[in-house]
């Protein structure tokens, strides 16, 4: 089946949404509850998206979660989360500080810490950091078909 364009009769394609590149900012510096604010303003996008309701969107979800925890305990604060929507989702958490992130090899079983990168880089298709002039920005990617064509959350 396809869909016929109103403007130019052309044929629109069929099936999941189509993401063209957009990018969100949420601004954090100094805001109290910046993990839960984060998390919201991303299943906002998820679901504007079409990305919404999967087990990777859920992953998408504990992804901004552990970023923005990072920034606050080892980098002295979040001051902003950006999220861009295309070919893949990228979620990039900015902080004050220039020291980039140390992931632990292997997280010790039953003692908290350390498997905060873990988890992004087991969920995640890319991560890495990036300087910019007041700090750095740790940056991770799901490529967009597995927001897509993934099972539904809690099944």
């Amino acid at each position: 089946m396809e869909t016929i364009g109103t403007a130019t009769g052309d044929a629109l394609p069929t099936g999941p949404p189509l993401v063209v590149r957009q990018r969100r900012r949420l601004a954090l510096s100094g805001v109290r509850g910046h993990v839960a604010k984060g998390r919201d303003f991303t299943r906002r996008a998820l679901r504007d998206w079409g990305w919404d309701g999967t087990e990777t969107s859920e992953d998408a979800l504990l992804v901004v979660s552990e970023l923005l925890a990072n920034a606050s305990l080892h980098a002295g604060g979040c001051t902003e989360l950006a999220l861009t929507g295309g070919e893949f989702l990228r979620v990039e958490v900015f902080d004050g500080s220039t020291t980039p992130p140390l992931r632990q090899p292997a997280p010790r079983p039953g003692l908290p810490g350390g498997h905060g990168l873990y988890i992004v880089e087991r969920v995640c298709d890319r991560w890495g950091t990036r300087a910019h002039e007041d700090g750095k920005a740790v940056w991770a990617e799901i490529e967009a078909s597995r927001l897509t064509s993934g099972r539904p959350a809690g099944r």
